[in-house]
């Protein structure tokens, strides 16, 4: 297979080099928008920003500037752009023939002058710009630097095409990579997008060592709200036990290289969120999608409770200590409610 990855972040380098070790010999390309950053990655082979010292295939194409030339030819095309930048990488893949697929997790920010919009899903965005292409995403629990080291992983590849789910399976599904076909797009989404948020509030807990107890707590119930929300928006209940569902949600909210987890622990150490992200050196999504998360579920009448209370700490409306209790102090309920 031909396949070209568009944006050479941590997670886009990670799959580009994940396939091009693949076994059936897959010709890959990884894009960069950063010249200068293609040319430092060309001339030490290996992301040594995002994904230190971790090298190359001898395989892997590296290359910049206009990428349309890349796409002739080509037999999927993968955006590793952040969210805030799919929307225009779309309209530019809006005429390409191959199966497109997106890395990228989370609610697209709603306009800030429309204080009634809400921000859309990767597939929603897709349907308003590029609605004629044969696109998904590719998604689950996963950190690049693993996936780098050809550690085993476990992917979702999800899409309303069985022709883009057979093109990521085909590309990705290897030896230390097992890739699972599912239709849902809706429920894979809204697990993606909701995890780095709960993530947040469950280092939260764990930085003001409040037990495992509690942990399990917040890991539980907070499945519960990614399922409510993904009902609202016509997910199928399953895909919230699968792997973009609670195995996305146990790696994010439980494993040492999960930045969304490390700003929750920063917040409960004192640091203000600037702090927090600064010492970071990377993007931790939850910080920008929580209140996209927040918005639409406000929209459709979804209670999301630690969502909220993840909203106003990093808003700075509360304390860590106030965020816990105010979940805490919630009247009883019950369990499926």
């Amino acid at each position: 297979m031909k396949i070209i990855v568009l944006g050479a972040g941590a997670w886009g380098s990670a799959v580009a080099m994940s396939a091009a070790q693949h076994p059936a010999g897959h010709a890959v390309t990884l894009w960069a928008r950063d010249a200068a950053q293609a040319d430092q990655m060309r001339r030490g082979r290996k992301n040594a920003r995002y994904l230190p010292g971790i090298a190359f295939p001898p395989s892997l194409a590296l290359a910049d500037g206009d990428f349309a030339v890349l796409l002739r030819d080509a037999d999927l095309v993968i955006v590793a752009t952040p969210m805030a930048a799919l929307r225009g990488m779309l309209h530019s893949l809006s005429t390409v023939r191959a199966p497109v697929a997106w890395l990228c997790k989370g609610f697209e920010a709603a306009p800030a002058n429309e204080p009634d919009a809400f921000g859309l899903l990767a597939h929603e965005v897709q349907a308003e710009v590029a609605p004629g292409l044969l696109a998904g995403v590719l998604s689950g629990p996963s950190f690049a630097q693993e996936v780098a080291l050809g550690q085993p992983t476990a992917l979702v590849a999800a899409s309303p095409h069985e022709a883009v789910r057979q093109a990521l399976v085909q590309a990705f599904h290897s030896p230390s990579v097992r890739v699972y076909a599912n239709e849902d797009i809706v429920g894979v989404e809204v697990g993606g997008a909701v995890k780095n948020v709960l993530a947040i509030a469950t280092g939260l807990c764990d930085g003001l060592s409040l037990g495992l107890n509690a942990r399990a707590a917040l890991i539980t119930r907070g499945l519960a709200e990614m399922t409510r929300l993904g009902l609202a928006l016509g997910a199928r209940p399953e895909t919230f036990m699968g792997l973009s569902g609670l195995g996305d949600l146990v790696l994010t909210a439980t494993g040492d290289l999960s930045r969304n987890r490390r700003v929750g622990m920063l917040l409960a150490e004192g640091k203000t969120l600037a702090q927090a992200v600064d010492s970071l050196g990377h993007v931790a999504e939850g910080v920008y999608s929580a209140r996209t998360v927040a918005r639409r579920a406000a929209h459709l009448g979804v209670d999301m409770p630690i969502t909220r209370a993840a909203v106003a700490l990093l808003d700075g409306e509360i304390t860590p200590a106030a965020a816990v209790a105010l979940l805490m102090g919630r009247g009883p309920a019950a369990e499926m409610a």
